[in-house]
């Protein structure tokens, strides 16, 4: 057998048109949605991210805020900023970018986002309302996965899902969302006993432990969907090379379908982020949720 490619790139530019089409028609109700995006300091890895964020926003017909601050900005100045974003009523998503410089407190940096505007999904009241089951904004990444796999495999219920890793950002949110959808669900990670063992018993298996290559092809039950969170860069061959946290030429012939890394969960990391930015300014304006775009 060889698995299904689950195509994250091709996925997220679908997810992108969706986007833009309700845009589009919020547009002509005299509504524009606005995302404000925050960068501290110069890290390389983030202001290609960040410039990526903004040429995909305006891409689908939204309003594009940047706010570039210096390394040595304090956390009253900061906190300042997003109390003026939080305001503001032409923003309706806010994302500060992480890592933030070692002086700053990124907990209470999150925690002053207006809930109903953390496009992030970090704020501890919509950790809280994601679970109990309740309205929330979802972290982009596990929304991105849920997407994928509902297209990949229609409903979820009753289908034995494990989730490697127990991240706040993704391993956490992402047994929340499956839990949702009615998956029998189990979180695992690293120092879990007979690893192996409980990931061979997933239907699903969601890989976000951010160990390159950690799960073998033969941890992997037969026909199982694989979604690769991980992006590991590892040196091969004395070239770099982006690798997952599945080894994926051994898993590729065990699955029934899986995500490449690179071109899987990557892509649809920012195509969420516009998708809650487009829920966070309906729900604003008291107008239905996008159909399919969230949780």
């Amino acid at each position: 057998m060889t698995a299904t490619i689950i195509d994250g790139k091709a996925f997220a530019a679908k997810v992108r048109a969706q986007v833009a089409e309700h845009v589009a028609a919020l547009k002509g109700q005299g509504i524009t949605p606005g995302l404000a995006v925050v960068l501290v300091g110069e890290d390389p890895a983030s202001e290609v991210y960040v410039r990526n964020k903004g040429k995909q926003t305006v891409e689908v017909g939204m309003n594009s805020f940047e706010h570039k601050l210096p390394a040595e900005t304090s956390e009253a100045e900061l906190l300042a900023l997003i109390a003026t974003l939080n305001a503001d009523p032409a923003v309706h998503g806010i994302l500060v970018q992480l890592p933030l410089p070692a002086h700053l407190n990124s907990d209470l940096v999150i925690n002053a986002i207006d809930p109903a505007k953390d496009v992030d999904g970090f704020h501890i009241s919509n950790v809280g309302l994601l679970g109990t089951g309740q309205k929330a904004m979802v972290p982009c990444t596990p929304l991105g996965c849920l997407m994928m796999l509902r297209d990949h495999l229609g409903s979820l219920s009753g289908l034995n899902a494990v989730v490697v890793g127990r991240s706040n950002i993704v391993g956490k949110p992402m047994a929340q969302l499956l839990l949702g959808d009615s998956c029998t669900v189990t979180i695992a990670h690293s120092r879990t006993k007979d690893l192996g063992a409980v990931c061979r018993g997933a239907d699903i298996l969601v890989a976000a432990v951010g160990r390159p290559e950690m799960i073998p092809g033969d941890w992997v039950k037969p026909g199982a969907t694989v979604i690769d969170v991980g992006i590991n860069r590892i040196e091969r061959d004395g070239k770099k090379k982006l690798v997952g946290d599945v080894d994926f030429a051994s898993a590729v012939e065990v699955a029934g379908a899986i995500t490449p890394v690179p071109g899987g969960v990557g892509p649809m990391t920012i195509a969420c982020l516009l998708a809650n930015t487009l829920t966070a300014c309906c729900r604003a304006n008291g107008l239905p949720e996008p159909e399919g775009l969230t949780a």
